[in-house]
């Protein structure tokens, strides 16, 4: 099956693409990053908290919060809650795929195959994901129609076929038609679609030893069973086992080839990116994680490394943009306010050696305020003071930098 964390990311990058021509970050950013993340995460009670919070603060954020708010509650089992807010985002977004893919998914958990099959054969015009094909022939075989469930069931092992539970599904239907051959078949091949399933897992263990204590060809030579060119998942598990270990160079080429397999995945853009970022060929990162905050500006970690990216290319001004857009959604990340801090300052002096004296007033006034017990910013308000005139302020900015300084 499709693994969940695929699910998640995609739905919460619905979310986010339904907002994109919304721009204003208001104090419901924080909560929405906050969840985002946690949505992600899988911490999915703190992630419907996060999203009712920032409705609570703007109602209007029916997109941005509700959906992302009802995957958490799906992913928590709370059937009826997750309906309510599914049907609410229907009223506002229409027949939109991801949302009827979920009430689907919600109408098999209460045995309505009617309401199920109505769904998916809405959402699988376009699906949003592969397994949708697959709950559509489940659907049909429960409900009996033993013809349809063949069809989609086929259409899904075309869409996935290397879910060991779609040719399951298929020996059952043949079962039930008396096709026993076929039948058969259909069971072998899930059984072996299972055993290489668990191959791999015993793969990925032997190929995280030979990293950490083989010798980098002997580690490439295993961890190289494991590539798959049309499976984005395990692609993608594939480069992030050797960016863990610490082969970078090696991870580039299956996280390219995911990226390129699923472009509406912003984690798979993040993680190119951030393997380029991690090798600091910076020109090279920028590509796919400006593309990426471009189509999902509310997600935190994308915002982040644009910011990261932009600053170690050197064009401060549009990366202090970026970084604080990422600390409003997520104020809490030590990591990303830090460099926000130093770009702010940096822009703050870079104005004050021009001279634009209010210019650099006002980013040595937000250093402060990111770091309120940093001498450096109030040092740098003294010195503008000075520069102005207004001796009384200067010798106040000179005296609170002081202060900080023994503080420290």
């Amino acid at each position: 099956m499709t693994g969940r964390i695929t699910k998640l990311v995609a739905a919460f990058a619905f979310a986010a693409a339904l907002a994109v021509c919304q721009d204003t970050l208001a104090e419901p950013e924080m909560h929405l990053g906050k969840g985002y993340d946690a949505l992600k995460q899988g911490r999915y009670d703190e992630a419907v908290s996060e999203f009712r919070t920032a409705l609570r603060l703007d109602p209007k954020l029916v997109m941005r919060a509700r959906f992302p708010l009802a995957v958490a509650l799906f992913e928590l089992k709370q059937s009826a809650a997750a309906r309510r807010e599914f049907e609410a985002v229907r009223r506002e977004v229409g027949d939109h795929p991801n949302v009827l893919y979920y009430l689907g998914r919600l109408d098999l958990l209460d045995q309505d195959f009617d309401g199920a099959i109505q769904n998916f054969n809405k959402a699988v015009i376009k699906p949003p994901f592969p397994d949708t094909a697959y709950h559509l022939g489940f659907a049909y075989l429960k409900q009996g129609n033993l013809q349809a469930a063949e069809k989609w069931l086929k259409t899904a092992a075309e869409a996935n076929p290397k879910d060991s539970a779609v040719p399951y599904q298929l020996g059952m239907v043949y079962r039930k038609l008396g096709r026993e051959e076929e039948s058969k078949r259909a069971f072998a091949l899930s059984a072996e679609l299972h055993r290489r399933d668990a191959g791999d897992s015993q793969l990925r263990l032997e190929c995280a030893q030979k990293l950490d204590h083989g010798s980098r060809d002997e580690a490439r030579e295993i961890c190289q069973q494991l590539y798959d060119a049309n499976d984005a998942e395990k692609l993608t598990a594939l480069g992030l086992l050797y960016g863990q270990h610490g082969d970078l160079e090696a991870a580039l080429d299956p996280l390219r080839r995911a990226a390129a397999l699923s472009p509406q995945a912003p984690q798979m853009q993040y993680n190119l990116a951030f393997t380029y970022y991690r090798l600091k060929r910076f020109e090279e990162a920028r590509t796919p994680i400006a593309d990426a905050v471009q189509r999902w500006p509310d997600i935190f970690q994308l915002n982040a490394l644009y910011g990261a990216v932009l600053a170690s290319l050197g064009e401060e001004t549009a990366a202090d943009r970026e970084l604080r857009r990422a600390y409003l959604l997520n104020p809490q990340e030590p990591g990303n306010a830090a460099l926000l801090f130093a770009t702010t300052l940096g822009l703050a002096r870079k104005s004050l050696k021009a001279r634009q004296y209010a210019e650099s007033l006002g980013f040595f006034t937000e250093a402060a305020k990111l770091r309120p017990d940093d001498p450096e910013p109030h040092r740098g308000k003294a010195e503008i003071y000075d520069q102005m005139g207004r001796e009384a302020e200067a010798a106040a900015e000179r005296q609170q930098a002081l202060h900080l300084s023994h503080g420290q």
